[in-house]
């Protein structure tokens, strides 16, 4: 069985904010703190441009906030194939007025051009582990891709979703743990590149720097 169900959740295609914050202070070096320049977690600058275009962020690990939603599901499941996570991200870039304010905040604190500088980005990930009662545990798949344009990883997620709905994920685990000696011996990328030609899906690509 596959055991994943797709949710109805889609990409915004928009990649911008436009509507400025009400605020006429210029935002302090703490509200650029951590900033994350090659994935998708929100300083609170950020946060606070995403309330104002009433796009909130949710909690991601901990203290982070990004612009998420579930992509595939699972119900909970303790032994053979279990989901680990399986998410559709997004950051965006600033237009219009928003645009226009940051630029004039950046006078004053050169640190907001790291903001004004963020280039829309949209992320595709699926993480689906195995474990069993003889202590096998493994990444079956766990497979990342970004891009700066949206119809590409728009299209993307479109073929990516009938294959994974389609994998019987207990079957995939077996026959992967058998082949253990093809694998388990080879570095973080190589394993990906590996297991991306065993189910035939295309490379990962993620933490693209998202400045221009």
């Amino acid at each position: 069985m596959s055991y994943v169900s797709l949710t109805h959740h889609q990409f915004d295609p928009n990649g911008f904010w436009e509507n400025p914050l009400l605020s006429t202070a210029v935002p302090s070096a703490q509200d650029l703190a951590l900033f994350d320049q090659n994935g998708y977690d929100l300083t609170d600058l950020e946060q606070r441009y995403a309330i104002i275009n009433s796009v909130p962020a949710e909690p991601h690990r901990e203290h982070h906030r990004a612009l998420k939603a579930p992509w595939f599901t699972q119900p909970d499941r303790i032994e053979g194939a279990v989901l680990n996570h399986s998410l559709l991200f997004e950051r965006k870039g600033y237009t219009g007025e928003a645009l226009g304010q940051l630029q004039q905040w950046a006078h004053t604190n050169p640190l907001i051009y790291k903001i004004i500088r963020i280039r829309p980005k949209w992320g595709l990930d699926f993480s689906m582990d195995y474990v069993d009662r003889f202590g096998n545990v493994f990444e079956v798949l766990h497979w990342e891709y970004d891009g700066f344009e949206y119809d590409e990883v728009a299209v993307r997620k479109q073929l990516l979703e009938a294959k994974l709905a389609a994998i019987d994920w207990d079957d995939a685990a077996a026959n992967i743990l058998k082949l253990k000696d093809q694998w388990h011996h080879l570095d973080f990328f190589a394993q990906s590149d590996w297991k991306c030609n065993y189910f035939g899906i295309v490379k990962e690509r993620f933490k693209m720097v998202i400045w221009e």
